[in-house]
């Protein structure tokens, strides 16, 4: 299926599927089905009127928003293919995805002044078109980004197949808000749960997303309890804040959902002691959506549950692979990852014999997660190499993203932090930075990367930012 045709199933088969006056989503204000309509209709004869039609590539560089979301539907209405760029990158991050994916338009907005809201209602865009960009990819209709271990971006294509496989995964797991349900979304629109779990489960479900004015404990528990929602979706950072919080019950809550890590015991814990209900697990990636699950008996971590349905999964050398119908990956070669039908997903697991249950054991490779964020620290060490003054950098992980680094003696941690701040999305700036003129190695002469090694050598120079 060429670009011409491949998105036409989103208007027809989710944005049509509730009746007028039927309620999409709350905001700070309430959003009907025909509103949602009637913006996405005005937004695509925007774009139009700017010449985007089918088979045409769009990004869209947005905070998240009502506009965002619009934009995204309206692109897929006009026939075209959506690129999400997360807007907490950086110009250099930018214009690197730009350069690799070449899109035909980009659709830019900034935060409003003063926008406090989490999801703010309405940002103003510009339309810049690239008559360099190129066309849309074969059948894809979305386009998004994830770290890879190589340090470079990994671009990922997803059709309207695999998207709609997805969506019937979501519908036929046991425990998944459903028609009428209200869901507090607290996960990245633009990002696979939040997207796919969250946003276009709604619309194929007809359960409503519920976004709280700010992403503070209070605010989430009170925008739960007014709109009597049953579920809250998010990721570990917010499972912890709302734990130590004490804003009280939420009565109708009969379901907790976290992506993007593994929620820490106590976190687990502590949630269930405080709301009732255990935090669930749903565990996917970027290139194949959901894997597994467990929404019924809520298992304590590292048990992330059955593969959903429709998913094939094995364990080799204890790493986790899925099996593909074709790679998921766009214009580079990405045989380390994707061979002979399997994902490698680098994740190390266990998988129970008898229930087929998985227990999730880390990451073997140099992909970490922060805040539900996946960092490459392969990535962070050669933004460092880029400097005209850093020789060698290691970067590993423990509470938080740490940087060794060698070079000039003239080399202050403060260069080091402006340096990245510039180049690299803040969640992903080391927040230590351990300077010396070479690197700690062994006696072989190999770089030390384990952290409890390097803690050990005498270090000097190290700064802390927050």
């Amino acid at each position: 299926m060429g670009p011409a045709g491949s998105v036409s199933w989103w208007g027809e088969e989710l944005l049509e599927r509730s009746h007028d006056d039927a309620l999409w989503a709350v905001a700070d204000r309430a959003v009907t089905y025909r509103e949602l309509r009637a913006q996405v209709a005005s937004m695509a004869a925007r774009l139009t009127a700017e010449g985007i039609g089918s088979g045409s590539s769009v990004a869209l560089h947005m905070p998240p928003s009502l506009t965002l979301l619009y934009a995204m539907f309206a692109v897929w209405a006009r026939g075209a293919q959506v690129m999400l760029i997360d807007i907490r990158s950086t110009v250099f991050e930018v214009d690197r995805l730009l350069g690799i994916c070449e899109p035909q338009y980009v659709l830019s907005a900034t935060y409003p002044p003063q926008a406090a809201m989490y999801l703010v209602e309405d940002v103003p865009f510009t339309v810049e078109r690239r008559p360099a960009g190129r066309p849309a990819t074969e059948d894809v209709c979305l386009v998004q980004s994830s770290s890879g271990s190589t340090g470079e971006p990994k671009v990922i294509g997803r059709t309207p197949a695999s998207l709609l496989q997805e969506l019937q995964r979501y519908a036929a797991l046991e425990g998944m808000p459903n028609s009428g349900d209200r869901v507090v979304l607290l996960n990245s629109v633009i990002h696979t749960m939040g997207l796919v779990g969250g946003i276009l489960h709604g619309l194929n479900s007809a359960a409503e997303m519920v976004f709280p004015p700010r992403m503070r404990a209070k605010d989430i528990v009170a925008t739960a309890r007014s709109t009597a929602a049953c579920a809250i979706f998010g990721v570990p950072v917010h499972f912890a804040l709302l734990a130590r919080s004490a804003c009280g019950a939420v009565p109708s809550l009969r379901l907790a959902v976290s992506a993007g890590e593994l929620l820490p015991v106590k976190v687990w814990t502590q949630f269930r002691q405080q709301y009732g209900v255990p935090v669930s697990p749903i565990y996917g990636t970027t290139e194949t959506g959901l894997i597994a699950a467990d929404l019924v008996t809520g298992p304590e971590p590292p048990i992330i549950g059955r593969p959903a349905p429709g998913i094939e999964v094995g364990v080799v050398s204890g790493e986790l692979r899925i099996r593909m119908d074709r790679s998921p990956y766009l214009w580079a070669d990405r045989a380390d990852r994707f061979h002979n039908g399997w994902l490698r997903t680098f994740d190390r697991c266990d998988q129970d014999a008898r229930t087929g249950s998985l227990a999730y054991r880390g990451r073997a490779d140099s992909v970490i997660a922060v805040g539900g964020l996946k960092v490459d620290l392969t990535e962070v060490e050669q933004v460092l190499l880029l400097h005209p003054h850093v020789r060698e950098a290691v970067v590993i992980f423990g509470e938080v993203v740490e940087a060794h680094v060698g070079g000039d003696t003239s080399l202050t941690a403060a260069d080091l932090l402006g340096w990245c701040r510039t180049r690299l999305a803040d969640y992903k700036v080391p927040k230590i930075f351990r300077l010396s003129e070479t690197v700690p190695r062994n006696a072989n002469g190999k770089i030390i990367r384990n952290r409890a090694i390097l803690h050990a050598q005498k270090e000097t120079g190290a700064h802390t930012h927050h």
